[in-house]
């Protein structure tokens, strides 16, 4: 074979290498947040009042009406950026590199949570319990952070442990009546939520999580042996649960990429009925799965007691981060990497869209619907490869091997 004459192997492998750059999860994805921030710019430009008032001048001065555009537009932003990553306009670097560690805060439970979601839908199973685990876990770690009294850093890991425990023994429930009965999780975590809820809310009112001599029903504080230590110092928010929950990235990253049990996960997950054929325990499977990934989600709870509630909490701890776990799950693809880089996409949205409103006007619920089009987005990977033209990896035929030619047949 001559050096100019092509090789179809190499062409074809070519060839599908860049479908699966230009096409694949992480280009759609990264695609998806762009169109949701553009579609955001549409809807910060339509309720920007100084837009509203040059529009009604566009036939006149039709310049003016797209500054008006950009600058509400880039100021929205611009204030988005200067609230989650970098604040030039603050005093000292720690003022100037505040907003990062908000973001760092902010994304912190939605880390730990968002891996335990996701490690449930690699098993096949969809976790939506996730804020009756936080609640349990939160508790339970709470529990024992204002009722011990232990040395400092037993104190914390005594705490901490109590959360994972809680946690896991929530989502165990959904596991085993999965396994044991073929109960739907769906439903079953929903319902576990309600009574996890309902059973916190009654325990607040009660000398076993009430605060002595108080009527409201909200916890003690924590200890100061129990509560996460800062980081970076008393003048920032961002305490030692990000290392808690970049460790819990790394475990997960472990389990179902390196370990033996997570092949049984994944193997489940893709054909639990081929699984079982093959010799692996899916009742087992679904069990322990529901185990580990309530007590991810419970590490968010616990980081919520220890850290920001430390001043003690109330039944509404959960803040919303076991529903939005199941968003930074899905945008994150269930890959632990992923998960950890949508976690921290939503902290700066969060982080950001208090500036935004506050330096620009712009509703916070702008941020709100910016997250929801980036579900939407990801949800729907055709509607992306449509709008920018991009290959499907998943549809490439391999190019029909043309037939011999006399000549060919001759030479054989």
């Amino acid at each position: 074979m001559s050096a100019d004459k092509p090789n179809p192997a190499v062409d074809e492998r070519r060839r599908r290498m860049f479908a699966e750059i230009v096409g694949g999860n992480a280009m759609i994805s990264v695609l998806a947040v762009l169109l949701a921030l553009a579609v955001g710019g549409v809807l910060i430009a339509v309720t920007d009042e100084q837009v509203q008032s040059a529009a009604g001048r566009l036939l006149v001065d039709p310049g003016g009406f797209f500054a008006a555009v950009g600058d509400a537009v880039a100021g929205a932003y611009i204030s988005l950026f200067q609230g989650a990553v970098f604040n030039p306009k603050r005093d000292g670097i720690l003022q100037q590199i505040k907003p990062l560690t908000e973001t760092l805060t902010f994304a912190t439970p939605l880390i730990a949570a968002g891996l335990g979601v996701g490690l449930a839908f690699r098993v096949g199973l969809f976790n939506i319990g996730g804020r009756g685990q936080m609640l349990i876990a939160a508790a339970c770690a709470g529990w024992v952070g204002f009722t011990l009294h232990l040395p400092p850093g037993i104190h914390l890991v005594a705490a901490i442990a109590a959360g994972l425990l809680g946690g896991a023994l929530w989502g165990g429930i959904a596991g085993l009546l999965k396994a044991r009965t073929g109960a739907h999780e769906v439903i079953v975590t929903i319902m576990l939520n309600y009574i996890a809820f309902y059973l916190v809310s009654y325990l607040l009112r009660t000398p076993v999580l009430q605060a002595p001599g108080s009527s409201n029903p909200k916890s003690p504080p924590i200890a100061e042996t129990a509560v996460l230590p800062s980081l970076l110092g008393p003048q920032l928010n961002l305490t030692w649960g990000i290392v808690l929950a970049l460790a819990a990235t790394v475990f997960a990253w472990w389990l179902l990429d390196r370990s033996a049990l997570g092949f049984r996960f994944k193997a489940v997950g893709l054909n639990p009925s081929a699984a079982r054929v093959a010799g692996i325990n899916v009742k087992g499977v679904y069990v322990k799965a529901m185990l580990i990934s309530g007590a991810l989600v419970g590490l968010a709870g616990a980081m919520q007691v220890l850290g920001p509630a430390k001043a003690g909490f109330t039944s509404g701890i959960d803040a919303g981060i076991g529903f939005d776990a199941i968003t930074v799950a899905l945008l994150g693809r269930s890959r632990p990497w992923g998960i950890l880089g949508a976690s921290l996409l939503f902290g700066a949205f969060k982080a950001g869209g208090f500036l935004m409103q506050a330096a620009e006007g712009v509703p916070i619920d702008i941020v709100l619907v910016v997250q929801s089009l980036i579900v939407l987005f990801i949800a729907a990977p055709p509607l992306i490869r449509a709008i920018f033209r991009l290959p499907d990896p998943g549809k490439i035929v391999p190019p029909i091997k043309p037939a011999l030619t006399p000549t060919e047949v001759t030479s054989l």
